[in-house]
């Protein structure tokens, strides 16, 4: 029985480590974003790049495709080092945020953000309930809403964009509670450490998609 307990008990412990390794990585990963984007407009530079700023505006899509492609084999520095450096990339592209929205609706979007994602992410790491069949509808509804994205670029629609950040929304949500539950699952597995930064990537992006969508919704213009 003390080797079962034993062994259950270093499971335990080394799940936590698993988790926290990967909330760590996704804390981390909007810091570093959040930072960029600030220095980025709070220097100018977001104006100074002028056309330029379309390759950030891109590069983050073009690093997905290309990450998706090349970056199983990867390893685990690797990983690391590609998620820090797509983290400040995305940062220079969120940059445009604060050249529209008001800082304070900014703020507000964002802990709003954190608690639905907190929310989220616990309820896919405690519930019972196997969300892998969720999973495949919500892959769905993503490529829905990319491809409405596209193409509401050429048609501004604002009654389209309303309908894209609802259900972005509700995506976005469900992905977080997917991809958690997932990562513990996996983890179970593999018991592989080099997997909290692959989630960690997974999360890190439903958080700045959901803050996306929640501040179409929410924010206030300048």
């Amino acid at each position: 029985m003390s080797t079962i307990a034993g062994a259950r008990t270093a499971y335990d412990e080394g799940l936590r480590n698993f988790m926290l390794n990967m909330y760590n990585h996704t804390a981390a990963g909007l810091g570093v974003s959040g930072v960029v984007a600030w220095v980025t407009y709070s220097t100018g530079a977001l104006y100074a790049m002028g056309s330029l700023m379309w390759l950030f505006m891109l590069a983050p899509l073009g690093m997905i495709l290309y990450y998706s492609f090349a970056g199983q084999n990867w390893s685990k520095d690797a990983l690391t080092k590609f998620y820090y450096i797509f983290t400040a990339v995305m940062g220079v592209s969120l940059s445009t945020i604060f050249a529209v929205y008001t800082a304070y609706s900014i703020v507000q979007v964002f802990f709003v953000t954190s608690a639905t994602f907190a929310g989220a992410s616990l309820y896919g790491y405690t519930t019972k309930k196997d969300l892998t069949s969720m999973g495949s509808f919500l892959i769905v509804g993503l490529i829905g809403i990319i491809i409405a994205s596209v193409v509401n670029i050429f048609l501004q629609s604002s009654g389209m964009q309303f309908a894209i950040s609802i259900i972005g929304v509700i995506i976005f949500t469900g992905l977080t509670a997917w991809d958690t539950q997932n990562a513990k699952r996996m983890y179970l597995q593999y018991q592989d450490s080099s997997m909290g930064i692959r989630f960690a990537l997974s999360l890190y992006l439903n958080f700045i998609n959901l803050f996306q969508m929640l501040l179409h919704l929410m924010g206030n213009r300048e």
